[in-house]
């Protein structure tokens, strides 16, 4: 269902050199199959969901989703192919305030050149617990509530793959547990491929596969270049 090939990112500094973030010569994920992603802060884990969602390009490298490399796609045209097959669950949330839950869940239904399904959007928030939410705002509810909101918008398409990014790093420990659980189960009921992002390794080990990001990072891998010291004469 996803594999990547070859694929390098790096960021332009200040200084006119470039930093290297990602240099990963092989990722890929079967249909259906639940991933961990774990790695140290500022390795990333980020920058690599944002170039599987194909927010953000590879320097080089093929990205390849259901037969399709999205690298190759123009940015509308790669819009359009994220909203139908891939689900993004933001650590933030990124819920639009001024809407109701289900305005929330309904307008992502837009993006995929859709007509709003009103009846799917109300069973997944139903499937979350929130039901008696239908029409509160994000500032109305809690940040675990908020959070559920962000789950129900992602699986809103009937999506292939939903990406989380620490969807946990926010909510209050109490209700850490009932995301994943949610996350693990509605993705399984909804035969949805899941790849999660987390520091958590209580949160990692409940996944039957966990992949470490250094270890299909070749950025860190290479030897550092000490500096030779030439020694002059006299």
């Amino acid at each position: 269902m996803l594999e990547l090939q070859e694929v390098k990112k790096s960021f332009p500094q200040w200084d006119g050199t470039r930093l290297e973030i990602l240099d990963i010569p092989y990722f890929s994920m079967e249909a259906g199959e639940q991933v961990v992603l774990v790695g140290k802060s500022g390795s990333g884990k980020t920058t690599l969901l944002h170039i599987i969602a194909g927010i953000s390009r590879p320097d080089s490298g093929y990205v390849r989703f259901d037969g399709w490399d999205i690298t190759l796609l123009s940015e509308a045209e790669c819009d359009r192919f994220r909203a139908k097959r891939i689900g993004y669950v933001f650590q933030t949330f990124n819920l639009l305030p001024g809407f109701t839950a289900l305005e929330n869940v309904l307008l992502s239904m837009t993006f995929a050149d859709g007509w709003p399904d009103k009846a799917r959007a109300k069973y997944l928030l139903e499937r979350v617990g929130l039901g008696h939410r239908l029409t509160h705002k994000p500032p109305m509810l809690s940040v675990g509530e908020q959070q559920r909101v962000a789950v129900a918008r992602a699986l809103a398409n009937n999506p292939r793959l939903i990406l989380a990014d620490e969807p946990t790093a926010n909510v209050d420990t109490g209700h850490q547990q009932q995301i994943i659980d949610l996350l693990r189960e509605t993705c399984e009921e909804e035969k949805v491929a899941l790849l999660l992002v987390t520091h958590s390794p209580e949160v990692a080990r409940q996944f039957p596969k966990i992949v470490r990001l250094e270890e299909i990072n070749q950025v860190g891998k290479r030897p550092i270049m000490e500096p030779v010291d030439h020694q002059v004469g006299s």
